[in-house]
């Protein structure tokens, strides 16, 4: 782990597929999406770029990747539409953008980004498509594209300190396949699914009414600004979903650059890598809860 009285060149980033039990037909193709997600955050780091970069750059990776639920891998609405939800969070500055119930865009966590300096923390639904068009993020039909393509796991996050100890963290997903159009879960609220400040930043993932209602990102935040490390903030927080439903999980990293990470139900994935170990290293932990394909 970094140390707080190391050098500025220290960074680190964790990032999560989710916490959804995989096929084993999924266990591979998930393994080198992260791989490539994680690589393209280390590059932004290990050269000096900013922790709200890294984690941009990660997300989009897996946005791009149909393994995943979020842009390309988007599940489908009950009416067989694809809406999307995406956040992302400066912990320096705590400038903040997030767009739910998007339609017809690959990359809601950069309309998200695109939103950070307006007034606005959150759009939603036509507004959010709007504000993509104008800023040259909306793709028309695209959405019809996507629902096509099938879909993948879970959602999606990445939390990030660079070289000048600036922490970012951002979240995104596809929504909860078959659910009431306009459903708007976790990801883009900020205390549920994702968070960042100087003290701390994380990304949640799993069912998003359970996370909510435990308000688990805002509970590991406080709990790291109240000197708990990011293990240990995160198991405290997920003790707060007690008998909610499973599948929830969440990736924390502190002012330090420690890194935590834990979850219910049976599995979940995850990559992370730091200055003092630039390997990545992935993990899908539960591995022997893979469904058969």
């Amino acid at each position: 782990m970094l140390d707080a009285k190391q050098s500025e060149q220290t960074w680190a980033v964790i990032l999560h597929g989710g916490c959804k039990p995989l096929k084993t037909s999924e266990v591979e193709p998930n393994r080198e999406g992260l791989q490539d997600a994680l690589a393209e955050a280390v590059a932004v780091l290990s050269s000096g770029g900013s922790a709200l970069d890294a984690v941009e750059a990660a997300v989009r990776a897996m946005e791009d990747d149909p393994t995943f639920n979020a842009g390309r891998g988007s599940k489908t609405n009950a009416e067989g539409e694809v809406e999307c939800d995406a956040s992302i969070m400066d912990g320096e500055t705590l400038e903040l953008g997030a767009v739910c119930v998007l339609k017809d865009t690959l990359h809601p966590v950069s309309v998200a980004r695109a939103l950070m300096p307006e007034t606005e923390t959150l759009l939603a639904g036509e507004g959010a498509y709007r504000f993509a068009q104008r800023r040259g993020l909306a793709q028309p039909g695209i959405g019809k594209t996507l629902a096509a393509a099938g879909e993948g796991t879970t959602t999606v996050g990445c939390v990030a300190m660079d070289q000048q100890g600036r922490l970012a963290a951002a979240t995104s997903t596809g929504g909860t396949g078959g659910s009431k159009p306009g459903r708007v879960g976790d990801s883009p609220l900020p205390g549920l699914g994702v968070y960042a400040n100087k003290a701390g930043a994380i990304s949640a993932t799993g069912q998003g009414e359970s996370i909510a209602r435990a308000m688990l990102g805002a509970r590991c935040v406080i709990a790291m600004e109240n000197g708990m490390s990011p293990q240990e903030g995160v198991d405290h927080a997920l003790t707060f979903l007690g008998g909610l439903p499973p599948h929830s999980g969440m990736i924390a990293l502190d002012a330090q650059g420690r890194i935590g990470w834990a979850f219910t139900g049976d599995q979940m994935t995850v990559a992370m890598a730091t200055s003092e170990a630039p390997d990545l290293r992935i993990e899908i932990a539960g591995l022997e809860n893979a469904e058969d394909a």
